[in-house]
C-alpha cells in the first residue's frame, strides 16, 4: 500500500468541520486532480474507513477481501473509464460491494438496507451505525517490542489493523482525520522503534494523537449532531460565528459565499461518504488559499506549504488580528429606524449580518454564547417591530446582550470555582452522579466517557484567560455528543426536549434538569456490590475507570437516594477497596467486605 501523503486533509480549524464543496472553475483542476490522485494512490485505506464505519461488526479478514475487490475495480476503472461501472459514485460501488458479500449482510443484519437503492439505502448505511462501541472487543493492543517488530516486518498490515480498529470505534469520525491518525501513528511508530526505552516513548508520543481524534471526534458529531436534528440553516450560523472569529476581516460577500458551500453539500462527510469528504476537504483548503489576502494575514507561510502540511498549518494559526477601524458595536442593528423593514426584506441576510458583526467584534466569546446572543436578538425584534415604536424597544438591545453573556460568565466562574473546591475527583463523582440521574438511558461506558470529557473541559479551561470561551465551548460538544448524531436518538423526554428544541440554549436546558422520573431502575443484583482480588491489579486509569462504572451503576440501581446517600454508599465502596488491597488476602477481606457496602 502507498505511504499516506495526508496531511493536506486537515480541517480548516477546530471549529471548521469538513465538508465542503466549491464550485468546479477552470482554476481549480490542479487541485481536483492532485486530489483525484492522493483517492486513487490510498484506495485502500479509504475503503477500510468506510467498510469499518459502516459494518463495525465485520471482521478484519471480511475487511481484506473488499479491499481486494475495490482495488481491482480502481484499475479496472483507471485503464477504461468507459465502463458502465464507473461511472457510478464511489460510495455506492462501495455500498453495492459490501451488499454483493456473499452471507455479511445477514451476519451483521444490514441486509434491510441492501434491500433499498439511492439515497434511501445510503441513509440506512448511516442510522445502522452505533456510537456505543461496547460491543466490540477491548482495543488491541502490542508490546512495543512485538508492535516495532510487526513494523519492520509488515508496514503495511499493522496500519491495516490500526486503521480498522480505530475507524470501527469511531464511526462518525471524517476520513480525513483517521487519514491523519493513521499518519500520525506511523510517525510514532518509526520514531519509538529506533529508541532503546520504546514504552515510555510509545507512551508519550501516543498522548497527542488521542487528544486530537478525541478532539475532532467530539466536534465533527456536534456539528452533524446539530445538522441533522437542526437542519442547515443552523449549521450555516454556527460557521458565520466561526470564520467571522478566525477571520474578522473577511468581507461579507466573501463569508457568504464560502458558508454556501459549506452548507451546500455538508452531507457527504457527517453520512460518512469518504471519497466525497476528502475531496470537499481538498477543494475548500485551496479555495482559502487562493483568497488569503481577503481572508487572513495569519496563514500566509501556511499556504506556502505543500498540501500535506498545509491544513494542519491553517488549524494551529491564530485569529487574525481585528481590523483597527472596526469599532467595539455596530450600531445599524440597534440604533436605525430602519431595522424591521431591513429584517422583514431579507430576514437571513439581515440576522447573518448580525452574527457577523457581533462575532468577529466579539472574538472573547464562545460559539455557543453568540448563537445565544443572535436568538436574544431575533426574539426581540419579533417582539419590538410589533409595538408602535419599534427603535425604542430594539434600542436597549445591547443591554440584553449583555444581560445573556454575564449570566452565562457567572455560571461558568461558578463552576470553576467549584473545581477548584472539589478538585478533578471530587468533580468527576459530581458529574457522574448528575449525568447519571438526567440521562440513566444510557449505557455505563458512556456515561463514565461523558463524565471524563466534561470534567476535561474544566480542568482544560479553568486556568486560562479565556476560561469562559474555553469551557462553554467544550461542555457544549460534550452535550452535543450526549444527544447523538442521529436524528432518531431518543433518551427520556426531558433529555429529548433539550436535544431538539433550541441548538443555542441547550446547555441553560440542560442545566436546569432535574432526574429523570419514567426511568424504571433494573431489579438488585448483588453482583454489583461483589467484588475481587483484580480490582487491586487495577492502576491508575483502569482503577479509575472501574470506579465510575460502579457509581454510575450504583446511581442507576439506586436511583431514588439522595446525593448524600450516594456519597455514604461510595465512601463505603472505596474503604473497602483500600481496606482489602492492605490487606494479607484481597479476596477473602471482598468477601465479607461486599455485602457491607450496599448497607
Amino acid at each position: 500500500m502507498k505511504q499516506l501523503k495526508l496531511t493536506g486533509f486537515i480541517f480548516l480549524l477546530c471549529f471548521l468541520t469538513e465538508s465542503l464543496t466549491l464550485p468546479t472553475q477552470s482554476q481549480d483542476v490542479d487541485n481536483f486532480n492532485s486530489t483525484q490522485k492522493f483517492i486513487e494512490e490510498n484506495v485502500e485505506y479509504i475503503t477500510i474507513i468506510a467498510f469499518a464505519q459502516y459494518v463495525q461488526e465485520a471482521t478484519f479478514e471480511e475487511m481484506e477481501k473488499l479491499v481486494k475487490d475495490m482495488v481491482e475495480y480502481k484499475d479496472r476503472c483507471i485503464a477504461d473509464k468507459t465502463l458502465p461501472e464507473c461511472s457510478k459514485l464511489p460510495n455506492n460501488v462501495l455500498q453495492e460491494k459490501i451488499c454483493a458479500m456473499e452471507g455479511l449482510p445477514q451476519k451483521h443484519n444490514f441486509s434491510h438496507c441492501c434491500s433499498k437503492v439511492g439515497d434511501e439505502r445510503r441513509l440506512c448505511f448511516f442510522y445502522n451505525k452505533k456510537a456505543d462501541v461496547g460491543f466490540l472487543p477491548p482495543f488491541p493492543t502490542l508490546d512495543p517490542e512485538e508492535k516495532c517488530q510487526s513494523y519492520e516486518s509488515n508496514r503495511e498490515s499493522l496500519l491495516n489493523h490500526f486503521l480498522y480498529e480505530v475507524a470501527r470505534r469511531n464511526p462518525f469520525v471524517f476520513a480525513p482525520t483517521l487519514l491523519i491518525v493513521a499518519a500520525h501513528f506511523e510517525e510514532v511508530a518509526k520514531s519509538c522503534c529506533e529508541e532503546q526505552n520504546k514504552v515510555n516513548c510509545f507512551q508519550t508520543r501516543a498522548i497527542p494523537v488521542i487528544q486530537y481524534l478525541k478532539a475532532f471526534s467530539s466536534y465533527q458529531k456536534h456539528v452533524c449532531g446539530a445538522l441533522l436534528k437542526f437542519g442547515t440553516k443552523v449549521v450555516h450560523f454556527i460557521y458565520i460565528a466561526v470564520l467571522s472569529q478566525k477571520f474578522p476581516k473577511i468581507e461579507f460577500k466573501e463569508l457568504i459565499s464560502l458558508i454556501e458551500d459549506i452548507s451546500s453539500n455538508y452531507d457527504g462527510c457527517c453520512e460518512g461518504d469518504v471519497v466525497q469528504c476528502i475531496r470537499d476537504t481538498s477543494k475548500v483548503m485551496n479555495h482559502i488559499c487562493s483568497k488569503q489576502d481577503s481572508i487572513s494575514s495569519k496563514i500566509k507561510e501556511c499556504c506556502e506549504k505543500k498540501i500535506p502540511e498545509r491544513g494542519q498549518c491553517i488549524i494551529n494559526s491564530n485569529k487574525d488580528d481585528r481590523p483597527k477601524d472596526l469599532s467595539l458595536r455596530e450600531a445599524k442593528f440597534t440604533d436605525s429606524e430602519n431595522v424591521c423593514q431591513e429584517r422583514d426584506a431579507d430576514p437571513d441576510t439581515f440576522f447573518a449580518k448580525f452574527t457577523f458583526e457581533y462575532s468577529r467584534r466579539h472574538p472573547d466569546l464562545s460559539i455557543p454564547g453568540l448563537l445565544r446572543i443572535v436568538q436574544i436578538y431575533k426574539d426581540l425584534l419579533r417582539n419590538c417591530c410589533n409595538t408602535e415604536n419599534p427603535p425604542g424597544c430594539y434600542r436597549y438591545a445591547e443591554d440584553k446582550f449583555n444581560e445573556t453573556t454575564e449570566k452565562s460568565l457567572k455560571m461558568i466562574q461558578q463552576e470553576c470555582k467549584h473545581f477548584q473546591n472539589l478538585g478533578k475527583d471530587g468533580l468527576t463523582y459530581q458529574y457522574l452522579i448528575r449525568l447519571t440521574k438526567i440521562a440513566p438511558q444510557l449505557s455505563s461506558e458512556e456515561l463514565v466517557s461523558l463524565g471524563e470529557k466534561m470534567v476535561t473541559a474544566f480542568t482544560t479551561c479553568c486556568t486560562l484567560s479565556e476560561e469562559f470561551a474555553c469551557v462553554d465551548n467544550l461542555a457544549d460538544l460534550v452535550l452535543g455528543e450526549l444527544c447523538g448524531v442521529n436524528e432518531n436518538r431518543t433518551i427520556n423526554p426531558a433529555v429529548d426536549h433539550c436535544c431538539k428544541t433550541n441548538f443555542a440554549f441547550r446547555r441553560p436546558c440542560f442545566e436546569s434538569l432535574k432526574a429523570d422520573k419514567t426511568y424504571v431502575p433494573p431489579p438488585f443484583s448483588q453482583d454489583l456490590f461483589t467484588f475481587h482480588a483484580d480490582m487491586c491489579q487495577s492502576q491508575n486509569e483502569a482503577l479509575q475507570r472501574k470506579t465510575d462504572r460502579f457509581l454510575v451503576n450504583v446511581v442507576k440501581l439506586k436511583h431514588e437516594l439522595t446525593d448524600e446517600e450516594l456519597q455514604s454508599l461510595f465512601t463505603n465502596f472505596t474503604n473497602a477497596v483500600e481496606k482489602c488491597c492492605k490487606a494479607e488476602s484481597p479476596e477473602v477481606c471482598f468477601n465479607e467486605e461486599s455485602p457491607k457496602i450496599a448497607n
